[in-house]
Order: structure tokens, then C-alpha cells, then sequence
């Protein structure tokens, strides 16, 4: 199967509507997706660029187009649940390190569908240590051993090299696809990365 990188941030509501149409896409059997943690705050300080709301958020028919993509995307790949979190924007460092820390424990897949359903269906603030470890254990997973690991110097470091690495090939936000080196932004653009997988 061809791999797809995947580069994501629990942060970006865009990225929870890849993570869910990633599954179907995958059980077709010719593509997998790698997912890359980055951190989309470190992203936005490097390029210059803006959260979609702080750029363009005045603007209101661009702020419907947007609605009625996600309504788009959400039909073509079955997807519901979407609940726009009411504490936006998290701070998602703490979940972020704790991707990687979950990835090195073997309990990566997991650990990204608790973070995208806390923030993107329950509307939980995740940048609070207290309610992060309360989702961590309600799904079964072990909060100590991961809230020890994202103090680790090397998890910490491990994120800044991936954010940087994304920055280096021309990412300016998430979601960003890599196949091999060529890049596609944006959840609108999943279809097109698929179909250049597999053609």
C-alpha cells in the first residue's frame, strides 16, 4: 500500500474531518495514512499565518462557504458528530506532546481518537492538565505513564523537530498531506492526495 503522510493538530477542526473519513479510505486498501504530529501554534509563528477565523473571520460569506464545505465533506464521507468546541482556540501543546509520548507507548491510534472526540464532539478543554488526563483514562489508557512521558526532553524536542521538518517542505497549516515529497493542504484536498496514492 502506498503511505500518505498525514500532518495534524487536534487543534484544527479541519483535521478531526480527515481523521474521520481516514478509516473508510484506508479499509479500501490502497493507501495508509502516517500520522505526523506537528504543532500548528509553532506552524502559524514560523510562516506568519493566521487561524482562518482571526484571518478572514469578518468576512461573513467566506465564514458560510466554510460551513457549507464541512457540510459537503461530512455528506460524501458519512461523517457526524461534529461539535465546533466552545472554549476554541485550545491550546493543544499538552496534546500534542502527548501524541508523540502515545505514539512511543504503542498507544498511538487510541490516544488520537480520545483527543479528537474530547475536542471535536464533546467540546472539552483540553489545554486543562486535569480534563486532558480525564479523557486519557476514561478510554482506557494510562494517564500516569503519559503524563510522565510528555515532560520528557525528548518528546518535548521530538514535536519542535516535526513542527520544524513540516515548516522546511512548505507546510503552513493543517491539515497537510506529503506523498513522497509533493504537498496538499486542506481536508478539501484528501481526495486529490488519494487519487494521485493511487492512480
Amino acid at each position: 500500500m502506498t503511505e500518505i503522510e498525514f500532518l495534524y493538530d487536534f487543534g484544527g477542526p479541519n483535521s478531526w474531518f480527515v481523521h474521520r473519513a481516514i478509516p473508510a479510505i484506508e479499509a479500501q486498501g490502497q493507501v495508509r495514512f502516517r500520522y505526523v504530529p506537528v504543532l500548528l501554534g509553532g506552524i502559524f509563528k514560523a510562516t506568519g499565518n493566521q487561524p482562518p477565523l482571526m484571518s478572514y473571520g469578518h468576512v461573513a460569506p467566506k465564514m458560510a462557504y466554510d460551513r457549507l464545505e464541512m457540510e459537503r465533506f461530512s455528506a460524501r464521507h458519512g461523517i457526524t458528530g461534529f461539535q465546533f468546541n466552545p472554549h476554541f482556540p485550545v491550546n493543544t501543546l499538552l496534546a500534542m506532546r502527548g501524541a508523540v509520548a502515545a505514539d512511543r507507548l504503542g498507544c498511538g491510534p487510541a490516544y488520537r481518537e480520545a483527543m479528537y472526540t474530547a475536542l471535536w464532539q464533546d467540546g472539552l478543554k483540553l489545554d486543562d492538565p486535569a480534563v486532558w488526563a480525564g479523557v486519557i483514562s476514561a478510554a482506557g489508557l494510562d494517564a500516569a505513564a503519559l503524563g510522565a512521558l510528555v515532560e520528557d526532553p525528548e518528546v518535548k524536542g521530538e514535536l519542535v523537530a516535526s513542527t520544524e521538518r513540516a515548516v522546511a517542505r512548505g507546510a503552513f497549516g493543517v491539515p497537510t498531506f506529503f506523498l513522497g515529497d509533493e504537498m496538499w493542504f486542506g481536508k478539501d484536498r484528501l481526495r486529490d492526495v488519494v487519487e494521485a496514492a493511487t492512480g
